[in-house]
C-alpha cells in the first residue's frame, strides 16, 4: 500500500496515516485506492434533496500542492445506464442531481500537472463509490409546452410500486410555486399525468418539477423526485404559418413564416422540414424553398414543420402545416397560362379565317349594298307631291275660315272638314 520507512518517526506517521484512510473508507463502504506514486483520495456525500454532493480529499503535501496544478478526474455513470460521464475538475467536490435515478457508481483520481506546461506530472490511481437512493417508484417522465401557455407531464407508475402509491405534481418557476391543476389518471385511479393551462414561462428561467410519491394507508412522508427543465427545450412549436406555394421558371418556390415562440424568434433559432409529394425530407435553415419543376405528381402538396435548433437544442417537432397543393387555383403558373390562352387564340383564328375562305364568307360580309331601283325612286317623288297638295289645300281652307263669322260660316266648316276628310280618305 504505501511505503515504510525504517525510522520510527516515519513509522508511526504512517501507522497515523493509514489508520485515518482506514476508517474513512469504512465509512463510506469502499476501500480507498492508492497508486505506486502515493496519491490517493477519500470519497464522501451529502445527501440534499434531488441532490447529492460528492466530495474528496487527498494525501499531498502542502509542498507538492504549491509546486503543482492539482486536478481530478472525476467519471460516473448512473444505475441502468451506458452513458459514462467524465470531467476533469480543480474543485474536491461534484453536485450530482439524481433527477429519476436510484443511485450511481462514481471514481475519482488525482492529478498532478507542470503550471508552466500543463503536463502530467504524477497520477494516482481510481477511488471509487457507490451510492444507492431511496426506491424510485416512476419513469418515462416527459413534459411538454405547446399553444405558449399548455403544459404537459406524464409519467409511468413502475410494477414494483406499492398498491397504494400515488403521485402528486407541482412545479416551481421565478419563484412562485404551482401545484397540477387537472391529473390524468389510469384505469386504477392512478395519477400518471398532469394537465396545466395559462401557464406562461420565460425562458432564461428553468422549471423545477416536484414529483411526491406517498403511501395513502401509512400515511408517511413519501418519496420526492426532482427535475429541471428550461422551458425552450420542452416547447413543442405550432406548425409553420402563412405557407404558400408558386411556379416560376418551372421551379416549385415555398415560403413560410415561423410560428409564435416563449422563447427567441430571430431566424437562425429555427430549423425546417420540407415534405413533397414523391420526394424526401429536407431540412431547411431559411424561410423559404426552392427546387426544379419537372413532372410533379397530379396531386403534388408541399408541407412543412419546425424545431428549435440552432440557439437551444430541442428533439419536438411540430406537426405538419396542412397541406399547400401545386396545382391549386392559387399556385397556377401565369406565366403558362398566358403562354396557353395565346396560342389557343391563335389556333382558333386559323381555323376562323380557313371556314370563311371555304365557305366564301367573307365575301357575303363585304358585298357593297345596291343602289334603290327607278320604280322606287318615281313612287317616292309622287307620294311626295301629292303630301305637298294637300298641305296647300288645308292652308287656304283655315285662312277662308277665319275671315267669316261663326253663326254664318258654322255649317259651312263642318261640309268643309267633311271634304277634306273624304279627300284623305279617298288619296292615301
Amino acid at each position: 500500500m504505501a511505503r515504510v520507512d525504517v525510522a520510527p518517526v516515519m513509522l508511526i506517521i504512517s501507522f497515523f496515516q493509514h489508520k485515518t484512510l482506514f476508517s474513512t473508507s469504512l465509512a463510506s463502504g469502499q476501500p480507498d485506492v492508492v497508486d505506486d506514486l502515493g496519491l490517493h483520495n477519500i470519497l464522501w456525500i451529502t445527501k440534499r434533496e434531488s441532490r447529492v454532493i460528492l466530495s474528496w480529499n487527498n494525501n499531498l503535501t502542502e509542498e507538492e500542492t504549491e509546486k503543482y496544478t492539482v486536478k481530478y478526474i472525476l467519471s460516473y455513470k448512473f444505475f441502468n445506464t451506458t452513458h459514462e460521464r467524465k470531467e476533469r475538475l480543480q474543485e474536491k467536490k461534484k453536485i450530482i442531481r439524481l433527477e429519476l435515478h436510484s443511485g450511481f457508481n462514481a471514481k475519482v483520481k488525482t492529478q498532478l500537472l507542470a503550471k508552466e506546461t500543463e503536463d502530467i506530472i504524477k497520477e494516482g490511481g481510481w477511488t471509487e463509490f457507490t451510492y444507492k437512493a431511496p426506491p424510485v417508484y416512476i419513469q418515462n417522465l416527459s413534459c411538454i409546452i405547446y399553444n405558449i401557455s399548455f403544459f404537459n407531464c406524464t409519467w409511468h407508475i413502475k410494477a414494483e410500486a406499492p398498491e397504494d402509491t400515488q403521485i402528486f405534481f407541482s412545479y416551481r418557476h421565478v419563484g412562485k410555486d404551482f401545484e397540477c391543476q387537472q391529473y390524468i389518471k389510469n384505469a386504477r385511479k392512478k395519477n400518471i399525468g398532469c394537465h396545466m393551462k395559462e401557464m406562461y414561462f420565460q425562458p432564461s428561467r428553468k422549471i423545477n418539477l416536484n414529483i411526491t410519491v406517498r403511501d395513502l394507508r401509512n400515511n408517511s412522508g413519501g418519496l420526492f423526485y426532482y427535475k429541471a427543465f428550461a422551458p425552450q427545450t420542452i416547447e413543442k412549436l405550432n406548425p409553420p404559418i402563412n405557407v404558400s406555394v408558386s411556379l416560376e421558371n418551372r421551379s416549385i418556390k415555398i415560403h413560410w413564416k415561423p410560428p409564435p415562440t416563449i422563447g427567441s424568434a430571430r431566424s437562425k433559432c429555427f430549423l425546417y422540414q420540407v415534405k413533397i409529394t414523391d420526394r424526401k425530407i429536407v431540412d431547411v435553415t431559411a424561410e423559404k424553398y426552392e427546387y426544379p419543376f419537372h413532372k410533379p405528381a397530379k396531386k403534388c402538396a408541399a408541407q412543412v414543420r419546425v424545431k428549435k435548433d440552432v440557439c437551444i437544442r430541442n428533439k419536438i417537432w411540430s406537426e405538419w402545416s396542412e397541406p399547400v397543393f401545386i396545382h391549386s387555383e392559387k399556385t397556377v403558373d401565369v406565366m403558362m397560362l398566358s403562354l396557353t390562352l395565346f396560342c389557343l387564340l391563335i389556333f382558333l383564328g386559323g381555323l376562323l379565317i380557313c371556314a370563311f375562305r371555304r365557305y366564301r364568307c367573307l365575301e357575303v360580309i363585304t358585298m357593297p349594298v345596291p343602289h334603290p331601283s327607278d320604280n322606287i325612286k318615281t313612287w317616292l317623288a309622287a307620294d311626295e307631291t301629292h303630301l305637298q297638295k294637300q298641305m296647300s289645300m288645308q292652308m287656304e281652307m283655315h285662312s277662308e275660315v277665319t275671315m267669316g263669322t261663326p253663326e254664318e260660316n258654322g255649317d259651312e266648316c263642318v261640309q268643309q272638314w267633311r271634304c277634306l276628310k273624304a279627300s284623305g280618305l279617298e288619296n292615301p
